[in-house]
Parts: C-alpha cells; structure tokens; sequence
C-alpha cells in the first residue's frame, strides 16, 4: 500500500472526476464535437477502471490509457463484447490527442457512429459502476 493513502477518498476522487467528465462527454456530444466528446468518453471510462485498481491494489492507479490494462487491475471480469469495447474506446484516446490520427478520426465521427459509440460508453459506465 502506499503511504498514507486514503483509499476510500482517492477511490472516491476517481468516481466523482468520472462523473464530471461523463457530463462534459454529453455537453460535447450535444454540441455536436463529436470527435472530443468520444475522447472525454475514454476518460470518463478510464478514470472508473482506475477506481477499481486503487481499490484493488490499494495503491495509486499506474499512469495509462490502456483501459484493458486497467481493466485487468480492477478484477473487473469484463464479458469479450465489453472486453472489445474497451480496445475500441482506448482507439479515441491515441486518435483525438495525436496530430497524425486526427484528421481521420474526425472524419470517422459522424453522428451515427459517435451517436453509437456514446451509448455504449453509457452502458459500459453504468455496469462497471455496479461492479465497483
């Protein structure tokens, strides 16, 4: 464990800061930033899956994006379709930050296929928050 940390309040941290994230996700989803808000999506997912490792390493999460690494240390048993999810979300993250992605990602953010991803971002969101 880590000097004194406070589980209970860094697992806490990561679960509001989700939250907040999941809001701005929405915001930029109506506002038709279609691109941003499938990259804040990651995050939102990111940031739940680190909760689930601080709560199960009883340690700060590791400084990743990988959200099927971080997957592996919240013990989470992810089914193959959301284990599949996961690597695709992981994709916005490298695409929306990275100059020689971009262009082609937000090409490929059109409504239907943000309009999808979103939903199941909401639907990954609210079952990993069952399993925390």
């Amino acid at each position: 464990m880590a000097d004194n940390l406070d589980i209970e309040k860094t697992f806490n941290h990561w679960i509001d800061i989700s939250d907040k994230d999941f809001n701005t996700m929405i915001h930029l989803y109506n506002s038709k930033d279609y691109h941003w808000s499938l990259f804040i999506g990651h995050i939102v997912i990111e940031r739940l899956l680190k909760a689930g490792a601080v709560k199960q390493t009883s340690n700060h999460p590791p400084f990743t994006h990988d959200l099927g690494r971080l997957a592996e240390l919240s013990e989470i048993n992810f089914s193959n379709e959301y284990s599949d999810w996961l690597d695709t979300i992981t994709t916005f993250n490298l695409n929306a930050r990275y100059d020689s992605y971009k262009e082609a990602f937000y090409r490929k953010c059109t409504y239907e296929f943000t309009t999808e991803w979103i939903e199941k971002i909401k639907i990954l969101r609210s079952w990993i928050k069952e399993k925390l």
